[in-house]
């Protein structure tokens, strides 16, 4: 467990808190708020698994583990760095559609 695991799960407890007294008072924006902390907890949550997991496959075991560390890292830094390029490429081709389409 991580710093973002500890601040995720105490958003997560005022957003709840928050979101029941919204709607006992009927204070939309109260409730709103608590739902969107809620979210945010959620979220730092999730960041906190991503940093344990690098940690974990990053963290040297034996020789022959570091060498399929460094290869799952690296394999894993590609993948990123592809589904990262693949995105925008994919809204590149989206926006030369709505311009297409606009122009025509």
């Amino acid at each position: 467990m991580n710093e973002s695991h500890v601040e995720g799960a105490f958003d997560k407890l005022k957003g709840k808190v928050e979101q029941a007294f919204g709607e006992a008072t009927n204070d939309q924006s109260a409730a709103n708020q608590g739902a969107a902390d809620q979210v945010k907890g959620s979220a730092k949550e999730t960041w906190g698994d991503v940093k344990d997991t690098a940690h974990d496959v990053t963290t040297p075991r034996t020789t022959a583990a570091q060498t399929e560390t460094t290869n799952t890292s690296h394999n894993l830094r590609d993948d990123m760095t592809n589904a990262a390029e693949h995105a925008k490429e994919s809204i590149q081709h989206g926006l030369d559609n709505i311009r297409n389409k606009t122009n025509s």
